[in-house]
């Protein structure tokens, strides 16, 4: 897969809260005073597709040392929230699909986007999810069909345009907004839709089992294997849709957290420092509840493969692994000692007074074997 795992680290991803406007992000900014905490923007998906409440959990974490606002702005989808990153001052970061980044690398149309667009962090898989009427029962009844993507150039129309290549499968494609289209496959003015967000996505959960719809277990044809992972959706994600003891067969789409690369703009990237020094020194617990449980999937620490990572992210990343690697090592240099001095203590079952005296007199025997 492009999207490889390098180190043992808690992971990450990340998206953010409801119904705030660019606007509102600009009034913000123009209040702050000198006193106040630095401001960073996060563009997110829209709130149908179920991200809000990801975008909800980061804003606070980040937010807890008051050092630094988070203000999250609800986007348009994965690809406009590309294009705002890269041309509106106001966003300085966003929430974007794997998809997204490397259709665009390719095509070219954004300009050198690996020149353009770093990533601070790999984030959840959002999950592609293929709604269909009553009249439809596999992917491959689709033929021919109409089928909604979503907005023109949105980041679904990328992923479903990926897959329909890849299944050899050729539809009428629609392009409305998920609500609008929602309302038109109820009523079977369409055949299927295809929304991609994070399960459970709320507008599907609301769905009635009286409405007759269902979701269709997605193939995971050769092929997709650059930008996606295969998953499952499952009845305790959705109990209208699916029976109990019953899986759907989906795919994953990694979600990347971007920022515009500007190395020259001093404030950004010291905002952006903060940004990661909090994010990541505090992730743990946004693995908790009642924290969304998508967090508990996510490592910080993956790569996106042959895309540039933010500096300040991979110099944490660096020198966690560097800690990491030494207190191993310590622990190894501990054992030794122990060892040598053939003591048969388990450090468990001792005071925490007589720990601190083993460790004084082990920092003396390393001392020692340093010096010989």
């Amino acid at each position: 897969m492009r999207i490889a795992l390098v180190l043992g680290l808690a992971g990450l991803c990340l998206l953010l809260p409801f119904g705030l406007t660019e606007s509102f992000a600009e009034d913000a900014k123009s209040q702050q005073s000198a006193s106040s905490p630095d401001l960073i923007t996060i563009m997110s998906g829209m709130t149908f597709d179920g991200t809000a409440v990801i975008a909800r959990d980061l804003a606070a974490l980040v937010e807890g040392d008051g050092s630094l606002r988070v203000v999250p702005m609800i986007g348009q989808g994965p690809s406009q929230t590309l294009r705002d990153v890269l041309s509106l001052g106001d966003v300085d970061m966003g929430v974007t699909h794997s998809t997204v980044l490397y259709h665009f690398d390719r095509t070219g149309e954004l300009g050198p986007l690996k020149d353009r667009v770093v990533y601070v962090a790999k984030l959840f898989n959002d999950d592609l999810h293929f709604l269909a009427g009553p009249d439809i029962d596999t992917v491959q009844d689709l033929a021919g069909r109409v089928v909604n993507v979503g907005p023109d150039g949105s980041g679904t129309q990328v992923a479903a345009q990926i897959l329909f290549e890849a299944l050899g499968l050729d539809v009428q494609t629609a392009h409305f907004e998920p609500t609008k289209a929602l309302e038109k496959l109820k009523a079977g003015q369409i055949d299927a839709m295809i929304l991609i967000g994070t399960t459970p996505i709320a507008g599907l959960s609301q769905i009635d089992a009286k409405a007759g719809l269902k979701l269709l277990p997605v193939p995971y044809p050769q092929g997709l294997e650059d930008d996606t992972y295969p998953t499952v959706l499952t009845h305790a994600d959705y109990p209208t849709l699916i029976d109990p003891g019953a899986r759907i067969d989906t795919i994953g789409i990694c979600a990347v957290l971007v920022a515009r690369k500007d190395d020259d703009n001093a404030e950004q990237q010291a905002k952006l420092q903060q940004f990661v020094d909090r994010f990541f020194t505090t992730f743990d617990s946004l693995q908790q509840p009642p924290n969304h449980p998508k967090w508990r999937e996510v490592n910080f620490a993956a790569t996106l493969e042959e895309w540039p990572r933010a500096s300040q992210a991979q110099a944490w990343i660096d020198t966690a692994r560097k800690t990491a690697l030494a207190e191993a090592e310590e622990r190894e240099s501990f054992k030794n000692f122990l060892a040598q001095s053939h003591s048969t203590i388990s450090v468990q079952s001792v005071s925490e007074e007589d720990q601190e005296e083993l460790f004084r007199a082990f920092k003396a025997w390393s001392e020692s074997q340093h010096a010989n």
